[in-house]
């Protein structure tokens, strides 16, 4: 089993400034953690490549490190680059990796077993998920050490979905952290083991989703967010007005059982889910909502984990007339179509409203 470590650089090696994603692995070691001095010596932390198929973080860095490389940061900059190996595949992670945006300080024991129904993956070593998990450990008590300013991990998705960004808390900074890159925001609490809650203790943090890899703008979106953020001295102490934020609350996470066979191009399974799945992301949709056809004899078409093993699906979900449809009114978001990213992390998640906080 081979074992990862984590590089810590003090200054940006020449050949990244152009490098593509996919040969970073052939650059760094592996998981890297960059320290860049700044005028102010709080530094921002962002992380990019989590998921090594999602390519906008990297982007964006690239692009700040390009405008500042004969000049100083207004603010120290420590960026954590994270799983090149499947970056260099452009997959979410390889055969026998953990996620590792669920291995942060505050999730669950890591793992990596694959589901025996998933679509098969690039293969590489056999990974030691626990050092994984030590390496991210090691990342958050630098960061602690350094009295980090902020924090902003940098994601893609599959989906039709709009630029927004998560936060895990509702407090003052980490919404106008928030809405300082859209008015757009979604309060979460799970999955366990994701940056944006490893760091919520020590700073206002939050996650930004900049839709799917390589639309256009999306890097220069995520760029001016971060050289924004390296240029405030402080957090405003009032609240964000209510006319600058659509607030939303992540309140269930949709999986696929295992032995529950999908198709999203009609063939037949036991879910054949409709074909406009992703668009209706960030739609507020009536219940009656139809989101797939289910083959009779399929008594549990998904799952909604609750935290303890059961499934809560029928709060939120129903089988009617031989369709899955809304059990009441809700919005969803990162609906994918993408059959290996349902079967290694979730259909898509669904949100209620939620009232700014005063």
């Amino acid at each position: 089993m081979a074992t990862v470590r984590l590089t810590t650089l003090e200054q940006v090696p020449a050949p990244l400034y152009d490098a593509p994603v996919t040969s970073l692995a052939d650059i760094l070691e592996g998981p890297t953690l960059l320290h860049l001095p700044g005028r102010n010596a709080r530094p921002l932390f962002v992380s990019v490549l989590l998921h090594g198929n999602e390519i906008t973080g990297w982007h964006a860095i690239q692009q700040l490190l390009r405008k500042y490389r004969k000049a100083l940061l207004p603010r120290a900059l420590s960026v954590f680059i994270g799983n090149v190996a499947a970056a260099r595949h452009g997959l979410r992670r390889l055969e026998g990796q953990p996620d590792y945006n669920r291995l942060w300080p505050g999730g669950e024991s890591p793992g990596c077993a694959e589901s025996a129904a998933a679509p098969s993956l690039a293969r590489g070593p056999r990974l030691d998920p626990i050092a994984e998990s030590a390496i991210l450990a090691e990342v958050v008590a630098q960061m602690r050490a350094r009295s980090v300013f902020a924090s902003i991990d940098v994601h893609n998705n599959t989906g039709l979905n709009p630029h927004y960004a998560c936060v895990n808390r509702l407090d003052r900074p980490f919404l106008h952290l928030a809405t300082l890159f859209s008015r757009i925001v979604v309060y979460f609490t799970e999955p366990a083991g994701v940056q944006s809650a490893a760091f919520a203790p020590l700073c206002p943090s939050v996650t930004i989703e900049c839709g799917k890899p390589g639309a256009p703008g999306a890097a220069a979106h995520a760029a001016e967010f971060i050289d924004a953020a390296l240029h405030l001295a402080e957090f405003p102490q009032h609240g964000v007005a209510a006319h600058d934020i659509d607030l939303y609350h992540t309140v269930a996470t949709v999986k696929i059982p295992d032995e529950v066979t999908i198709s999203f191009d009609g063939s037949p399974a036991d879910l054949e889910f409709v074909a406009d799945l992703d668009h209706l992301n960030f739609r507020e949709l009536a219940p009656g909502t139809p989101l797939a056809r289910v083959r009779l004899g399929c008594p549990t078409p998904v799952a909604v984990p609750d935290g303890t093993g059961g499934n809560r699906w029928r709060e939120f979900l129903a089988v009617r007339d031989g369709w899955l449809v809304f059990a009441r009114a809700l919005m969803p978001s990162m609906l994918t179509r993408d059959a290996r990213v349902v079967r290694q992390d979730c259909l898509g998640y669904l949100m209620e409203r939620l009232a700014p906080p005063h």
